[in-house]
């Protein structure tokens, strides 16, 4: 059987307290890291788009981290973007991040995301088997 085990770190658990979910699911070899965006451990939007896409990728490692996981074992990544103008400079951040192994990638083009002034969205999927 299949266990299932909720990943919420220390800096996430209003998230879980507040919004009731998980901001990753560990599935067997798979987890599933939610929508992660660029804001504060007090849920505020981070200022500046280079900043805000940094801190969601650190928002993205911290779940990574807390499952044992690194970039490398992203498997797919499914990005939403306010303004898809800024798609290059969200590369440059990704890339900082994404030095080895590459995930599968769409990027998507939305009009707004859960909270006023958040630029992007990143939801990742992770493969953690072949330990």
């Amino acid at each position: 059987m299949t266990t299932r085990s909720d990943i919420i770190p220390a800096s996430m658990r209003v998230i879980n307290e507040r919004f009731h979910y998980s901001p990753g699911v560990r599935v067997g070899d798979f987890l599933f890291i939610a929508g992660q965006v660029g804001r504060s451990e007090d849920l505020t939007p981070v200022l500046g788009k280079e900043a805000q896409f940094t801190q969601a990728f650190e928002n993205v490692k911290t779940v990574l981290e807390e499952a044992g996981a690194s970039f490398d074992d992203v498997v797919e990544m499914v990005t939403y973007h306010t303004d898809m103008r800024d798609l290059q400079l969200f590369i440059e951040v990704k890339n900082r991040y994404f030095t080895g192994r590459y995930p599968a990638w769409t990027g998507v083009g939305v009009t707004s995301l859960a909270m006023p002034g958040l630029e992007v969205e990143i939801k990742c999927t992770a493969w953690l088997g072949d330990r």
